[in-house]
């Protein structure tokens, strides 16, 4: 113990800041002869995390909330002493656009899966065969034990193409940008299989698995999600203010690592050698094989597909839209001719975005199959996007300004085998290169208290390693 050690964490996204934050808070509690060097390959930190501020608007250029169930999150803000900036989106009905036109999300539903009949059966989004199929999870046997199957495939069996196309895949692959019927259902939503197995019928098993409702006459306080006044990039700000002690190396890639006899060198993009006793790597997927090119099992790494995705965010004074619709955004359904694939009315959703009398709407783009969209230009993108808004909503007016910004290859796909992949390849790090670490979105989830709980979870590795 006597020993000063170095870790070094590569990557300056939220979950390469969560985990120097927090192994510097054990560290210093701990009294531990360690120390901590955070390498980043761009001029800024916060990876997708990115909020833009003009003329009284707060305009999210990557993720803009998290779940407020999720506990990592909020955690990380009570600990940089930043939890009272918290603030709930505004609640209001959504939509799903089908059939070119909006139709009211079905109320009492689990990430469109039903959990109450009435609202179903009277939306307007199914017919009534697609009803009646739907229906069937209640007589269906459970499936058989698996190791993975598509979401695709396990919904599409439950429920039929309707209430999947309609519904369900507009919101699951909303969340991942990426095609359900490719998509993990282990590595995404296991808790849908082990209700399956459990309770043979999905919609019971969630009846039974839920809270149930509260009785109460008190209005709700917010929606479930969180944010802050300012911005998220808020986290950001905050975890650099705690985290000036650490040394952190901008403009740098790490473009080889090798294993020494004592630990590890890391060949930098400038000529210069990092020592590290223990690695935390936090960067994307695609860039670990190049540092590791001597070790052929990283090289499954290449074949997790990622999209690209473009939001696009559009400024208005209020008398610019004719019909301002009383909710908080939509979804669109894959099979519409739409090349929008949701929209959020920002100024309803996040009061605190929007200045008084003009509106924000912030649309995304980029679908499975519509990948060239995101490379257009800056102009043609406006124009598609304002064509698509105009079919549900009136814009008399062009936007005052508007921010694009595209994500190039950024959102990771954990396609079907993706936890048995990774798991191998972990396997074969203890082996042959102990000591280092994944964390990421490319590895257990995109949001940001997954990146924060994974950046968590490899502090308590890497301590437990030197510690050994």
């Amino acid at each position: 113990m006597s020993k000063e050690k170095n870790i070094v964490i590569v990557g300056g996204g939220i979950t390469g800041l969560a985990t120097a934050f927090y192994l510097q808070k054990e560290i210093k509690e701990k009294q531990l002869p360690y120390t901590i060097e955070l390498i980043e390959a761009s001029d800024r930190l916060g990876g997708k995390i990115k909020t833009f501020r003009k003329d009284g608007f707060v305009i999210e250029r990557g993720p803009d909330s998290f779940l407020a169930r999720k506990q990592p999150a909020v955690k990380l803000a009570e600990d940089l002493g930043i939890a009272d900036q918290l603030v709930r989106n505004g609640t209001g009905q959504s939509y799903i656009l089908a059939n070119n036109k909006l139709h009211k999300m079905p109320q009492g539903s689990f990430m469109g899966v039903p959990t109450e009949s009435k609202p179903f059966l009277f939306s307007g989004l199914f017919s009534t065969k697609g009803k009646m199929r739907a229906g069937f999870d209640f007589v269906l046997p459970k499936g058989k034990a698996v190791e993975d199957q598509s979401l695709g495939m396990f919904f599409r069996h439950r429920f039929g193409d309707e209430l999947v196309d309609n519904l369900i895949e507009p919101l699951l692959s909303g969340i991942y940008a990426g095609d359900m019927n490719k998509m993990s259902l282990m590595a995404t939503f296991p808790n849908f299989y082990h209700l399956e197995q459990q309770h043979r019928s999905l919609i019971k098993g969630l009846k039974k698995s839920m809270p149930p409702k509260k009785k109460t006459k008190e209005k709700p306080k917010g929606g479930m999600f969180y944010s802050f006044k300012n911005g998220l990039e808020t986290y950001i700000d905050a975890l650099k203010q705690q985290l000036q002690d650490i040394k952190i190396t901008m403009h740098e890639q790490v473009d080889h690592i090798e294993k020494k006899e004592q630990g590890y060198h890391l060949l930098l993009s400038s000529g210069m050698v990092a020592k590290a006793d223990a690695i935390v790597l936090t960067s994307a997927h695609h860039t670990v094989p190049k540092m590791f090119s001597q070790y052929d099992f990283f090289q499954v790494l290449n074949d997790i597909p990622s999209t690209s995705v473009a939001n696009v965010a559009l400024a208005f004074d209020e008398k610019a839209l004719k019909k301002d619709i009383d909710g908080t955004g939509f979804v669109v359904t894959r099979k519409s001719d739409y090349r929008i694939t949701a929209c959020t009315w920002t100024h309803r959703k996040w009061p605190n975005s929007t200045p008084a009398g003009k509106v924000l709407l912030r649309t995304y783009i980029g679908k499975p199959g519509d990948q060239e969209i995101v490379d257009l230009p800056d102009d043609e993108i406006i124009d598609i996007v304002l064509r698509d808004l105009n079919k549900t909503m009136k814009i008399k007016k062009k936007p005052e300004f508007y921010v694009i910004t595209r994500w190039k290859e950024a959102m990771p796909q954990y396609t079907v085998g993706h936890i048995e992949r990774l798991n191998h390849i972990r396997t074969e790090m203890l082996n042959h290169l102990p000591g280092t670490f994944l964390a990421g979105s490319s590895y257990e989830g995109l949001g940001i208290p997954d990146c924060i709980e994974q950046g968590e979870k490899a502090v308590q590795q890497v301590l437990d390693f030197l510690n050994d």
